[in-house]
């Protein structure tokens, strides 16, 4: 991932130059691990990022809760669709972050377990009985 990081002011912005295209599970992870590591400096303790899941999670809950659900904005406040799309979008990539740095704290390999978590799934359509985990 080639990075610049540009001075706007007290802020510093990280602008990402190159976002590979149709990028692979292992290759977010990856990209992950490259930024906690150059930029982030370290990871959080694994505890620690599990509240932080827990936040991110609660943060999607409640745009979910007033897109589809019976709650509103506060104020009354009115999104497009494009926004309202664009307020999911940012936070299921915040959980999916997070979900990304707990995998490279603890050695899990997403595309793998992701394959296996697909394969017990299809084993119960086309068997009608799971494959139990390992």
């Amino acid at each position: 991932m080639q990075v610049q990081l540009v001075n706007d002011g007290p802020v510093t912005i990280l602008l990402i130059q190159r976002i590979k295209n149709n990028m692979t599970i292992n290759q977010a992870q990856q990209q992950v691990d490259e930024w906690i590591k150059t930029v982030g400096v370290k990871y959080f303790s694994e505890l620690t990022n599990m509240a932080i899941l827990t936040e991110e999670v609660g943060e999607l809950s409640k745009h979910m809760a007033r897109i589809y659900g019976e709650q509103s904005y506060k104020n009354g406040k009115v999104y497009s669709k494009e926004e309202q799309k664009q307020m999911l979008a940012d936070e299921m990539a915040d959980v999916l972050w997070v979900v990304l740095c707990l995998a490279n704290q603890t050695g899990i390999n997403l595309t793998e377990a992701l394959k296996r978590t697909l394969k017990r799934k299809l084993s119960v359509i086309l068997t009608g009985m799971p494959i139990m985990k390992n």
